[in-house]
């Protein structure tokens, strides 16, 4: 059976399809850039195919010979997610019945009481929900809440506010009773679904075996984490809005997603039927408890063995326009920052120190400039320094960097990061590293700015000042960090993935 997976640079889709291939699947990726794929350890026994669910032609081809295509893309985060995720949806249904597929399994959010005003979070996932299942095309939709797993948006938010706030003004929906799953519980579902006889066209909802509040959740969280009991002061008047803004500066999670995930925190995520084990039955020791979902997670994080993460999916996936050096640059202003230093260490120790930049490295440079500048981007709605990495040394193109997202790695080589924070423009920050023919390595730092009107033009008169501290240490610190790390002692080689 061959199974197409959408989403597959996101969250789920990308432990989904290494899964989908141990079970002896043939697996078909789609993406909108097929270099999203190219460093994940599964790439070479995958299909990977280009296309955009927004764009119809551009999907040529890429349903045919699919059995079971699961649709993982939503648009959430975004300015007009609804009616994008409808279109979305709406093209999948009608290229998947055309080309005969078998089988669609959608992974969605939980179905309010009828008398709950849905978030708008909610509400598009019921809409793309019906969609699907009026496709024509027999069709699995999954409804789960909280998902717990290591990297998910929802054990970051839960986390970050559990560790860094002892004692925290709650607003009421944290007395709301939710019924997590753990990632790996939702994961045998989905893989799962994929054998399910062809009479089976309908929704299920998929829970864990704990019903708790979000207060509880905290509360059972410190404990598993070794942290004492948090102080929790409920405050009504504190909306789902005002409660996002704080979730927004407190966790990495930035306001744009925050906020929808909140809101549908207001309404009560308990599963009503636990009819998928009719199908697909628990496993024998039972499904995974909230407080072992948690070990588990945590565990992945101490070990630095996170998969995904939700920012790896989150904001433009769309090609960056071309560098100034690019030979199809189209031309227009440019402003560049260019910074070269001798290093006095084998090329291997400098790009260790190059690939580890960012997250709880930091960045090499005035840490302060670096915070208020990270700080100044939540405020206007940014993301912020907070994702901050996935791995603590390695690097994968298409994942998020605290306000980056990394767009080329040429491993011991080029090290090219898209900047993702709030700009009159478009910038990139260039990292490499050289070696002259008479064997001496050098470090080539280039940030390049594309101003868009005359707010670009004034934004990059305003930093330039700044430039000979940031940029100029970064610059003098990284070559000084791979002497000191050569010295030190000996380095690995290049990552690949």
């Amino acid at each position: 059976m061959r199974c197409l997976v959408t989403g597959a640079t996101g969250y789920i889709g990308g432990r989904l399809a290494p899964r989908l291939l141990a079970e002896g699947y043939a697996v078909r990726c789609l993406a909108r850039r097929a270099n999203r794929l190219r460093d994940v350890p599964w790439a070479a026994q995958v299909e990977v195919v280009e296309g955009d669910l927004s764009r119809p032609e551009s999907l040529a081809g890429v349903f045919d010979g699919v059995d079971v295509a699961y649709y993982l893309v939503h648009s959430l985060g975004q300015a007009g997610f609804e009616a994008a995720d409808r279109q979305a949806a709406t093209t999948f249904a009608e290229a998947a019945r055309a080309a005969g597929v078998r089988r669609i399994v959608y992974l969605g959010g939980p179905e309010p009481a009828p008398d709950d005003v849905a978030s708008a979070h909610l509400r598009s996932r019921a809409e793309v929900a019906r969609i699907l299942l009026d496709s024509g095309v027999p069709t699995v939709v999954l409804r789960a809440a909280v998902i717990i797993g290591s990297g998910s948006a929802s054990f970051e938010m839960l986390r970050y506010l559990t560790e860094r706030l002892p004692v925290m003004v709650t607003p009421r929906w944290v007395s709301n009773r939710i019924q997590p799953i753990a990632v790996r519980d939702v994961l045998r579902y989905l893989v799962g679904c994929a054998a399910l006889p062809p009479e089976v066209d309908r929704a299920f909802d998929i829970a864990g075996p704990d019903v708790l509040t979000f207060g509880d959740m905290m509360q059972r969280y410190a404990r598993v984490a070794g942290l004492s009991r948090r102080l929790l002061l409920p405050v009504r008047p504190l909306t789902p809005t005002l409660s996002s803004y704080w979730v927004g500066l407190v966790t990495p999670v930035p306001n744009a997603l925050a906020r929808p995930l909140v809101e549908s925190l207001v309404h009560e995520a308990v599963a009503h039927e636990h009819d998928i084990a009719e199908y697909l039955p628990d496993p024998p020791d039972g499904l995974t408890g909230f407080d072992r979902a948690v070990e588990l997670a945590l565990a992945k994080v101490r070990d630095a063995e996170v998969e995904t993460r939700w920012s790896n999916a989150a904001g433009a996936d769309a090609p960056a326009e071309p560098l100034p050096s690019d030979p199809h640059w189209s031309g227009g202003t440019a402003y560049t920052d260019l910074r070269e230093q001798t290093v006095a260490a084998p090329p291997e120790a400098l790009w260790q120190v190059i690939e580890g930049v960012g997250g709880e490295n930091g960045w090499y440079s005035f840490p302060l400039a670096w915070s208020v500048r990270g700080w100044l981007d939540r405020l206007v709605g940014g993301v912020g320094l907070r994702r901050g990495r996935r791995h603590p040394h390695q690097l994968r193109v298409g994942e998020a960097l605290d306000f980056w997202r990394v767009e080329e790695i040429v491993p011991g080589e080029l090290l090219r990061l898209r900047a993702e924070m709030r700009l009159p423009g478009r910038a990139w920050l260039e990292m490499r590293v050289q070696t002259d023919d008479a064997g001496q390595v050098s470090y080539r730092q280039r940030a390049v700015f594309l101003p868009r009107g005359l707010v670009g033009h004034a934004y990059w008169a305003a930093v330039t000042p700044f430039h000979a501290v940031v940029f100029g240490g970064m610059a003098r610190n990284i070559a000084e960090g791979a002497e000191r790390l050569a010295a030190a002692a000996p380095v690995r080689g290049p990552a690949t993935g």
